[in-house]
């Protein structure tokens, strides 16, 4: 099943999920118990919040790459998706290294990182104005560490939703 299948699919159980529940008071019924979606919330489809921790905000790359893997590219698509589906927001993606090499190499590859993440949005049909692209390098890591295993959390592109014109 394609991206797209999946998101249709996942969209469809939701949509049952909310119709089988017919008590105001059963748990996650959410504001006020009447069953309605919190804005802003994770359960909120169009918030930066679901997109966070629903359709996933960043991709990891191999050690001294800047190439896209398959699971990186599926995590691009759904990106491109709910940025489709939710015009208002912009984004910036953050390129960023783990700790090994140097400052400036790390700067460069981080841009690498962010641009090729940049790229397959905009050739998803993303507009390329509403992307911009910073790279931290080795700068600012998810952890300090002497690991593969915690390298490779660090060798990452980060989509983070930067402005809404929702107010």
């Amino acid at each position: 099943m394609n991206v797209l299948g999946k998101v249709i699919a996942l969209g469809v159980l939701g949509v049952m999920a909310a119709c089988t529940n017919n008590d105001p008071s059963a748990i996650g019924g959410g504001a006020g118990g009447n069953g309605s979606i919190v804005p802003g919330s994770p359960s909120d489809p169009r918030s930066p919040a679901y997109f966070q921790q629903s359709v996933g905000d960043r991709v990891l790359f191999e050690v001294d790459q800047s190439t896209l893997t398959p699971q990186a590219q599926t995590v691009l698509q759904g990106q491109a998706d709910w940025l489709l589906a939710n015009t208002d927001f912009v984004a910036t993606i953050e390129g960023h290294a783990d700790e090994q090499g140097t400052r400036e190499y790390n700067l460069a590859l981080g841009a690498r990182r962010a641009n090729a993440a940049r790229e397959f949005l905009i050739s998803r049909g993303v507009a390329g104005n509403r992307l911009t692209t910073v790279s931290y390098g080795k700068e600012r890591p998810i952890e300090i560490c002497s690991t593969e295993e915690c390298y490779s959390k660090n060798r990452r592109a980060v989509t983070v939703l930067t402005g809404s014109t929702l107010g």
